[in-house]
C-alpha cells in the first residue's frame, strides 16, 4: 500500500529532481516523482533494483510506494519540478521513495568520506558486490552511496559486532540508471557502475572477492524478478508492458555473462585491479 507524502523537508540535488518528504509512516523518503525530468522509466528502475538488492543481501533503503495529494501539495507549494525558467507540477499518485536512514534534522549523512575514514566502513566489501550487479544491470551511472555512523548490529545483523558499537555504515542509492536508464537496453561498458574512489577495489585479487554476490547474480532466481515486476504500480509501466518483460528476459539470460564483464572490467583501460592477476 502506499504512503502518503505529509511534508517537505528539503529538495535534493540530482537530475531527477527528487525531494526529501516525511510520509504518513513517520519515516522521511527521498522521492522520485513520476513525471520527473529523466523519464517515469526511472521509478521501475529503482523498483526492480531496490528488490533485487535486497534479495541479494546488499545494505540499501527501504523502498515505497509514495502516494502525492493535492492536499500536499496545497500545503507545500515549494514541490514541483523546475524545468528551465518554468515549473512543472507533480502529477498526483503514485511516486517512488527511498527511505532516509534516519531523522534528517539529527542524523548526519554523508556522500563522500575522506580516505582514511572510507578504508573504515564496516561493510565496504560491498562496493565489489555492486560492481558485480551494475555490470549485470546495465547500470550506465557511475555507483551512488551514502555513508552515516550509526550501531553496526542494527544496520548489519550480519556483522558479530557488540550491540552497541558503532560505526560507518555505507548505503547503496541512486539505481535509476540501470538499465541505461530511460532507454532501457544494455551498454556494455567495463566503466559502468564503477565507484569514483579506486580505494575499494585495490586489494581484489580475482573473482573469489566478488563472493557471495557473484554466485547469488549467476543464479538468480526467476522468482525474484516475477516479485518486483508484481509490485510496480500499472501507472509507473502504462503501455511498457511488453518492453519491460523482454527487457527482464534479457536480463535473466545475462546471468552467466557476469563473470565475463567482470574480467572486461579488469582488463580495461583504467587500472582499477592491481593485485588481480
Amino acid at each position: 500500500m502506499p504512503v502518503d507524502a505529509r511534508r517537505l523537508i528539503r529538495k535534493m540535488r540530482g537530475g531527477a529532481q527528487a525531494h526529501l518528504i516525511e510520509a504518513a509512516d513517520g519515516h522521511c523518503y527521498v522521492v522520485k516523482f513520476l513525471n520527473n525530468p529523466q523519464h517515469r522509466r526511472i521509478l521501475i528502475n529503482e523498483w526492480i533494483a531496490s528488490v533485487f538488492l535486497r534479495y541479494l543481501g546488499f545494505s540499501v533503503p527501504e523502498a515505497a510506494v509514495i502516494r502525492v495529494t493535492q492536499g500536499f501539495l496545497d500545503e507545500n507549494p515549494e514541490v514541483y519540478l523546475q524545468l528551465g525558467s518554468g515549473r512543472r507540477p507533480v502529477e498526483l499518485g503514485w511516486h517512488f521513495g527511498s527511505r532516509f536512514p534516519g531523522d534528517p534534522a539529527r542524523l548526519v549523512v554523508y556522500d563522500f568520506l575522506p580516505d582514511t575514514l572510507l578504508a573504515q566502513v564496516e561493510n565496504r566489501a560491498d562496493f565489489l558486490g555492486m560492481l558485480a550487479f551494475d555490470q549485470w544491470m546495465g547500470n550506465a551511472d557511475s555507483r551512488q552511496a551514502i555513508f552515516f555512523r550509526a550501531r553496526l548490529r542494527e544496520w548489519l545483523p550480519s556483522y558479530e559486532a557488540h550491540p552497541l558499537r558503532l560505526g560507518f555504515v555505507a548505503q547503496m542509492v541512486d539505481h535509476g540508471f540501470t538499465f541505461d536508464g530511460p532507454h532501457w537496453r544494455f551498454s556494455d561498458s567495463p566503466l559502468q557502475g564503477l565507484y569514483f574512489r579506486p580505494q575499494v577495489y585495490r586489494d581484489v585479487r580475482g573473482l573469489d572477492d566478488f563472493q557471495p554476490w557473484l554466485d547469488r547474480i549467476v543464479h538468480f532466481p526467476e522468482s525474484v524478478v516475477d516479485q518486483a515486476l508484481k509490485q510496480i504500480p500499472p501507472a509507473w509501466v502504462a503501455r511498457d508492458e511488453d518492453a519491460l518483460t523482454q527487457l527482464c528476459e534479457q536480463l535473466l539470460r545475462r546471468r552467466k555473462r557476469v563473470v565475463d564483464l567482470l574480467e572486461a572490467c579488469r582488463r580495461g583501460r583504467v587500472p582499477l585491479f592491481p593485485e588481480w592477476r
